[in-house]
This record gives structure tokens, C-alpha cells and sequence, in this order.
């Protein structure tokens, strides 16, 4: 994501992986330690006791196809239920936004969770006294050699969109991620056009002298020419009109699915 603005506070913020080799990320300053990665807090013994759970009574599952919960407190990640903290997470974004995961499973008092603050295909477990179980039936489904993103709702198909994606030296990265934040951006005619979809993924294949973050994104683009190509940087470019249908229908904590 390059040069991200979030609504709330109109604070612009260089993010990496998103624009296309002709284009230059703004002169802002970027956010976490200047490095391109984001700044992970580590857990101390009071976190430890913080978070450990006490007896847990399950509340009725909440209905959706794919489990998600909203963190709602200070939380230590644990590379195993209980185990070895990994770093901490809050409940707002690093982009301030509310902090809603994607739930990959739950043992005992523990939930597995997708965070940006893992890397690609990293999970970790945070305790479930520190956030408030959901669901979604929604789900994002990316195909790299189609050029295709395309939104379900359970197996119903709700929309599909035409995509720009990663050029061969700088290739989307696939797996299974989550949608992070909603962030309205410069407009159309702009670089990253109205708005972006900021993901979990993170782009490990940068040009050395990237001034930005490494996270992934959805977004727009100032040559509507790239839609449809592989010519990004790792970041996936839509028309604006799509976007903006994106981001009424796609609910943060989502999960994404990309393919190769």
C-alpha cells in the first residue's frame, strides 16, 4: 500500500507493494520504524498474565460462513495457545481503524488468528478474553492469472472485477489473508484513486531503494491502462466504480484467497 489515507484522520501514509513501476509513492512520512515494517510492540510478563485465560464460558457461536472477531483489548500474540509471545496487538489498525481478524480456529481459550503483524502464512493465537467473537459470510477470492477478484457470499457470487496484479519480478503474493482496513484515498485521477482495501499480505519481493511499507492492498489507479495486467508492484489495481461497490460490500475481517 503506498500513501494510504484513512478517512478519520486524513493522515497519508506510504504503504508498499501497490504502485506500479512508473509511479512514485508521495512524499510523506511512512509509518512504523522507517524500515518498511510495522513496529511490534514485544510482550512482557504482565502481558502474559494479562491475557491468560481464566475459565471460559462459550457464548453461542455467532452465524457466518467464516469465523472473525473484534479485538477489543491489548493482547499479546502467542506463537501456540499459551506459548511464547510474538508481539502485541490493540484494537485499533495501524492505520486506526477497528481491529477485526480472521479466525482460523479456537483451542479452549484461545482463537488462531491472521494479523499483519505475522508474516505471509504465519499465524498467531491471542487470547479470546481480549476480543468479541463474529462471522461473516463473505469472502474475497483472487485469481492472479485470470486478473480476477471475485466476492462470494457463502457460494453465491456477488461481484467480480477486473484486477491489475503483480508485475513477474514483484509478484501478488498467495495464500489466505484478511481485509484489515477500508481507507478512502486521494480520488479519482490520483494515484491510488478513491479508495483501498488493505490486506494482511505482505510483499517480500521490493525494490531495494522502496521508500514505503511492504502491505498489500486493493486500490486504484491513475493509468485505468494497468487493469488487467501483471504491472504493480504486488498490490492489485480496480476501476474506481468497482472499488466503491468493494467497499460497501466487504466487511473488514474478511477472508482473501489468492491464487496463483
Amino acid at each position: 500500500m503506498c500513501g494510504l489515507r484513512r478517512a478519520l484522520l486524513l493522515l497519508t501514509l506510504p504503504v508498499a507493494g501497490c504502485g506500479g513501476a512508473a509511479e512514485s509513492p508521495p512524499a510523506a512520512a511512512p509509518v512504523g520504524d522507517g524500515t518498511g515494517r510495522a513496529i511490534v510492540a514485544p510482550a512482557n510478563s504482565a502481558d502474559a498474565a494479562a491475557d491468560a485465560p481464566r475459565r471460559v464460558i462459550r457464548p453461542p457461536q455467532p452465524r457466518g460462513r467464516w469465523a472473525t472477531a473484534r479485538v477489543t483489548a491489548r493482547a499479546a500474540l502467542r506463537a501456540a495457545p499459551g506459548g511464547r509471545a510474538l508481539g502485541r496487538i490493540g484494537p485499533r489498525t495501524q492505520f486506526g481503524g477497528p481491529r477485526v481478524v480472521s479466525v482460523l480456529g479456537r483451542r479452549g481459550g484461545w482463537l488462531r488468528v491472521v494479523v499483519p503483524e505475522r508474516p505471509n502464512a504465519r499465524p498467531a493465537w491471542i487470547a479470546v478474553a481480549a476480543a468479541r467473537e463474529g462471522a461473516t459470510d463473505v469472502s474475497l477470492h483472487i485469481d492472479r492469472s485470470d486478473r480476477m477478484l471475485v466476492v462470494r457470499d457463502r457460494n453465491r457470487v456477488v461481484q467480480r472485477v477486473a484486477i491489475g496484479v503483480g508485475a513477474p519480478g514483484h509478484p501478488t503474493p498467495t495464500g489466505r489473508f484478511a481485509v484489515t482496513d477500508k481507507l478512502e484515498m486521494g480520488g479519482p485521477g490520483t494515484t491510488y484513486g478513491c479508495c483501498a482495501i488493505a490486506l494482511s499480505a505482505h510483499q517480500p519481493h521490493l525494490p531495494a531503494d522502496w521508500p514505503g511499507l511492504d502491505r498489500i492492498a486493493v486500490h486504484g489507479t491513475q493509468s485505468p491502462a494497468t487493469i488487467g495486467t501483471a504491472a504493480s508492484l504486488g498490490c492489485m489495481h480496480a476501476g474506481e466504480r468497482d472499488l466503491r461497490r468493494l467497499m460497501r460490500t466487504v466487511p473488514v475481517g474478511a477472508p482473501v484467497f489468492i491464487r496463483a
